[in-house]
């Protein structure tokens, strides 16, 4: 199959390379890894320096380019140098910087806050809106949708499928592993599998992927990995926060691409829909009820 022409969006390259990282052989890897630790050295060099520097050959880093869509080196090297710049007019501009003294509580949380803000506009570097398309048309117009998750996925899992519950779409997300699976083996041609797991390698849902699958129900899969077990098994592949693993500190905000990008396909796949918008009023008119009934004096018997 020929590799679909890289594009990435200004900002997203890096995030990019990193969604295919875990499918290149290990010469090709290290090349690529380079380009993802150090855009600027390597936007610098020839192929021959590159390859010098990762021990490889000029023919590994053009063979490493070409596999991730790129013409070449050249190619590759001009989408880096774009986004060097764009990073050197944010930081000119004022975007990213932290506030308080050095070391102080106020610098670590608004530094926090900050870098995610900056790894967030990135993040969407290897997603197909094509796929997203597709993915949000599958669950507009199924009959059930069926949401798995498990480990550090488990949350953004149970919160979008509360979130298609109030749109008014028939979901069901259970927590429980083999509450999952018998779930994934009852559903037909007309449900959707949607399947979250950042690495895309968490057996359990893995499991439940391919059992939605083999009874012919679409699955979505959400995933940072272009190449993960999760991507080969779902019918649309919704790649994007890969870049988040390259942090090697113990902030825990890879969620919060998983998050947004559920977001997203939960609008995309309820918008303009009469049946989704009554749903939510109903749900509004409900939480208003309970929250009413709250602040009422409580009666005497």
């Amino acid at each position: 199959m020929t590799q679909q022409r890289a594009e990435p969006p200004v900002g997203g390259t890096r995030a990019y390379l990193q969604s295919l990282l875990p499918s290149l052989v290990p010469s090709e890897r290290r090349v690529v890894q380079l380009c993802v630790t150090d855009p600027e050295g390597v936007a610098q060099m020839s192929v021959s320096e590159l390859a010098l520097r990762t021990e490889t050959s000029p023919a590994t880093v053009v063979r490493a380019c070409k596999r991730l869509g790129f013409d070449g080196f050249q190619h590759l090297r001009q989408y880096l140098l774009r986004d060097l710049g764009a990073a050197e007019w944010g930081t000119a501009n004022g975007h990213g910087d932290h506030s308080g003294e050095p070391g102080s509580t106020e610098y670590v949380v608004s530094g926090i806050f900050s870098r995610a803000a900056n790894e967030i506009r990135s993040a969407l570097g290897a997603l197909d809106y094509a796929e997203f398309e597709a993915a949000a048309n599958a669950i507009r117009s199924c009959r059930r949708l069926f949401v798995v998750g498990n480990g550090a996925s488990l949350p953004p899992a149970q919160s979008i499928a509360l979130r298609f519950l109030t749109s008014g779409r028939v979901c069901e997300a259970p927590a429980d592993i083999i509450s999952q699976q018998i779930a994934a083996k009852l559903l037909t041609p007309e449900d959707v599998c949607l399947a979250v797991s950042d690495s895309g390698m968490n057996s359990f849902t893995l499991r439940s992927a391919r059992l939605a699958a083999e009874q012919g129900a679409t699955v979505i899969g959400i995933t940072s990995y272009a190449k993960s077990a999760l991507a080969e098994v779902s019918t649309h592949s919704l790649v994007a926060g890969a870049e988040f693993h390259s942090w090697n500190d113990e902030t825990v905000i890879g969620n919060i691409v998983q998050m947004l990008l559920l977001s997203a396909l939960h609008v995309v796949s309820t918008s303009n829909s009469p049946e989704a918008a009554a749903a939510h009023a109903e749900v509004f008119r409900e939480v208003l009820a309970m929250v009413e009934d709250e602040d009422a004096p409580p009666t005497r018997e």
